[in-house]
């Protein structure tokens, strides 16, 4: 071994005699991904029918001037399938 490189206790091998836990700690600096939006975009693709609705609705109201027109249920809709699709997967991975 040259002299930048340590053995520490646990056989591991740190370049420079860098602890292992200040390692950790510039991981715990890092900012956290969200989980969530991967796994939605991973689920989109199972809820093409409600997209599919809510994307012809705004297609059917793309005239109206009275504004009393809109796909608030079918955006719902939507972001149901998405979230429920989701929610298995994204809590067991909480923290």
């Amino acid at each position: 071994m040259d002299d930048l490189t340590q053995l520490d206790i646990s056989g591991r091998i740190e370049p420079d005699g860098i602890e292992d836990n200040t390692r950790t700690a510039a991981m715990a600096d890092e900012e956290p991904v969200d989980q969530k939006r991967f796994l939605e975009e991973s689920c989109k693709p199972k809820c093409v029918r409600p997209l599919l609705e809510y994307q012809a609705c705004i297609k059917r109201i793309q005239g109206d001037d009275s504004g009393q027109k809109h796909c608030t249920g079918q955006y719902f809709d939507y972001w149901y399938c998405v979230d429920k699709c989701v929610a298995p997967k994204l809590f067991p991975k909480l923290k």
